[in-house]
């Protein structure tokens, strides 16, 4: 096998102990979701369960590329880099009709180290491969979702020709020249030892990094009661040994901007409050303006204290970083927060 297996691993490599660092005037990560619509539905998702239910997500489906590229003007005013700029978020990015254009005009505005794209790779035809690499793209991250055809169809109620998908990642692989490619896979779509090993056969050439993940109940709402039958709870989703969360740091280091504009602090698909609107305030703004650190500094209090979502959310507790966490230095950065109020 060509990728290196990072299983058990940081995905994006070694951090740094984030309480040393903060606070940033600039986020290491900015997560931008292109458009709220995805092309599976797959058990373990929002997508697999009746929109009615989903509570707020964006007051618009699709991202507007005007508000997108003032979102990237906007970021250039940073005062370093970002580290990474992630077009993801609840959906299929390559769904979106500009986002070649967005990686474009992210790689030209040069507002980040690394420009990556989180996807299914369901739409990723040998043209839109060959768009994407001349755009500039830093690095694409696969989700799989199996290693057949009929384990796509039971996990995400869709019908993929796989021998094709296969071809298409190939394709991009022997074209991609620098760009990093990453492809993992969500244990429940395996079906054991032999099934994980055959995945690492049919995708362990095609990409640089390879990893399977854990599933977990992250998300309200679905029911996971099969998806985690016989399923480790010990871990986290990257493989680390689970805790207790007390603080949670998405805050302090990340910001997503929705397709409507709305920023939110976290992954959480139930916010637990709106920090600013990037159609009316600068996306830099809105990271060091006083809703956004006031929050921050209320964290520094416990999860718990802070609103219903927060309390129950089980997110950070299955995504969480010894790098991150900040319980022994919550009194001291309270006090740099609360000179930002």
């Amino acid at each position: 096998m060509k990728a290196k297996n990072i299983s058990g691993q940081a995905p994006g490599g070694q951090r740094k102990k984030l309480a040393e660092v903060l606070p940033l005037n600039t986020p290491f990560v900015v997560q931008i979701f292109p458009l709220y619509a995805c092309t599976f539905k797959c058990n373990y998702c929002i997508f697999s369960i009746d929109p009615s239910k989903r509570g707020f997500i964006s007051d618009k489906v699709v991202m507007d590329l005007n508000l997108y590229k003032k979102c990237i003007d906007d970021m250039t005013k940073f005062p370093e880099k970002i580290k990474t700029l992630r077009l993801v978020g609840i959906g299929e990015p390559l769904f979106h009709p500009d986002v070649v254009e967005m990686v474009r005009y992210a790689v030209e505005k040069k507002v980040a180290s690394t420009v990556e794209v989180l996807t299914n790779a369901s739409l990723l035809t040998p043209q839109m491969s060959d768009n994407l690499i001349a755009a500039g793209l830093t690095r694409l991250v696969v989700s799989t979702q199996g290693t057949t055809k009929q384990k796509y169809h039971d996990a995400c109620d869709v019908d993929i020709d796989f021998d094709k998908f296969i071809d298409n990642l190939k394709y991009f692989y022997n074209k991609k020249g620098n760009v990093q490619m990453y492809i993992k896979i969500i244990d429940c779509a395996l079906d054991g030892k032999e099934d994980e090993e055959k995945f690492f056969k049919i995708f362990g050439d095609i990409c640089d990094t390879i990893a399977v993940e854990h599933t977990l109940p992250i998300h309200s709402g679905i029911d996971y009661t099969d998806v985690m039958r016989g399923k480790d709870m010990f871990l986290t989703q990257f493989g680390l040994p689970v805790s207790e969360v007390e603080i949670c740091p998405q805050p302090f280091f990340t910001m997503q901007i929705n397709p409507d504009g709305k920023v939110v602090p976290c992954y959480s698909f139930e916010y637990p409050g709106i920090m600013g609107d990037c159609n009316n305030q600068s996306v830099n703004d809105i990271w060091n303006g006083k809703v956004f650190q006031k929050f921050r500094r209320d964290m520094l209090s416990g999860t718990k204290n802070i609103c219903e979502s927060c309390a129950k959310c089980n997110i950070i507790k299955y995504r969480m970083f010894p790098e991150d966490n900040l319980n022994d230095d919550a009194a001291r950065l309270k006090k740099c927060y609360e000179s930002k109020i």
